[in-house]
């Protein structure tokens, strides 16, 4: 991967939260702004809170994205779907209703015309496989013999939570995927080749080890780590799908199994420039070049709201650093995004609300909230021709502008 950057902004974040016009001038916005990148969330159908990690399909795309949801589809057109998807679609179609095949049809329409659009501008497009699937989601129902029954998924005690996080989902039977071959896992990142470019792996610890919760219990505390499939997996796909553009998202408690396995994979590993600006021992710059660092993620508060909050140390710390490298922006997140540009990882990416400024009411999710989550919004005309001239100046500065990239 060439030194470059990009921006995240989920589907849902764009003006009309569709993939319509909005969603055009966004690529548009990219390349005028030296980007490379559209980083974005799963694009399964969400929860009832609006989560995509909590999608009743991880094949399935979710129709509340179309720009146009009436498009006429006929009848050959859901069997040619159906038959190219035919490891998923009948599982999904049992769920989602009568019209729930048409949809993907609309979706497919769309989104190629989106991916093609972007890719004739040079922008790219990075997807997001969550680790886990849903409760009583299309694949649990359709597949039980590959979960565990009596456990849940979750994690131990961290930085988000003193009783760790109680996420509830379904956990895998890794013993029964294994005698499969893996077949599950290979048709769900083929299918997720079929939409980006390349994706970021959520939780990729869990690959190594898990944390197992008993089912019943109402925290986290009691879970223990039970040995996850490792290496096996992931050669089981290549052995199939052929190279991995995977992003390893290897955050929370990090052992040296983790980093050895992200390391013999060749995957990158992400960086997160809120928490290591707060590590008083180490340079939080001094990262390898294969990683992609992020002001921050969707987990985490704005750039601008976090500034706010973080102790005298730190912010001075950051501003030091930022003076050491001739970084002379006075605003908070344009000194973040600035540092993350700046950095040795091969790829920055910038959420959308650090590039604007945005404040704590943009965030867009609170890990372990279920409430007033995923709603965050751009305004229209918020990104405009001013912002795109600075972004771009400040990204070929770093070189990562693609004419600039080396």
């Amino acid at each position: 991967m060439l030194r470059s950057s990009g921006v995240l902004l989920h589907p849902t974040s764009l003006p009309n939260g569709r993939i319509d016009e909005h969603a055009y001038a966004f690529v548009d916005w990219l390349a005028a702004a030296g980007q490379s990148w559209w980083q974005m969330l799963p694009l399964g159908p969400p929860d009832e809170h609006g989560s995509p990690y909590r999608a009743r399909s991880a094949f399935a795309a979710w129709p509340g994205l179309l720009a146009d949801p009436a498009a006429a589809v006929d009848q050959a057109e859901v069997e040619d779907f159906a038959a190219r998807h035919a490891y998923w679609a009948a599982d999904w179609a049992a769920l989602g209703g009568h019209d729930a095949l048409a949809d993907q049809v609309r979706f497919e329409r769309e989104w190629t015309r989106l991916r093609d659009y972007a890719a004739a501008r040079a922008v790219r497009l990075i997807g997001d496989v969550p680790i886990y699937v849903a409760p009583a989601s299309a694949d649990q129902l359709a597949h039980p013999e590959l979960f565990q029954s009596g456990v849940v998924a979750g994690v131990p005690p961290d930085a988000w939570s003193a009783s760790g996080q109680l996420w509830g989902n379904p956990i895998y039977d890794w013993r029964e995927l294994r005698r499969t071959g893996y077949r599950w896992w290979i048709e769900r990142v083929r299918r997720t080749f079929e939409l980006v470019d390349t994706a970021r792996v959520d939780h990729f610890r869990g690959f190594v080890s898990y944390w197992s919760v008993p089912t019943g219990h109402k925290t986290a505390l009691h879970g223990r780590w039970r040995r996850g499939p490792g290496r096996e997996l992931f050669d089981a796909l290549a052995a199939e799908l052929g190279p991995l553009h995977l992003i390893a998202e290897d955050l929370g408690v990090i052992t040296p199994a983790v980093r050895r396995l992200r390391d013999e994979l060749g995957l990158p590993g992400t960086v997160v420039l809120q928490f290591v600006l707060a590590d008083s021992v180490h340079d939080p710059l001094a990262m390898p070049e294969n990683r992609v660092v992020y002001t921050g993620t969707h987990d985490n508060d704005t750039a601008a709201g976090w500034w706010r909050t973080a102790p005298q140390g730190v912010r001075a710390r950051a501003r030091r650093l930022a003076a050491e490298r001739g970084i002379e922006a006075r605003e908070p997140h344009r000194l973040m995004v600035e540092l993350a540009l700046g950095s040795p990882a091969r790829l920055a990416i910038v959420p959308v609300q650090d590039v604007l400024g945005l404040g704590s009411n943009a965030r867009m999710n609170t890990p372990g909230t279920a409430r007033r989550n995923w709603r965050f919004r751009l305004e229209r005309g918020a990104l405009d021709g001013e912002l795109a001239t600075w972004l771009e100046a400040v990204t070929s500065a770093a070189g990562r502008a693609p004419t600039t990239a080396a």
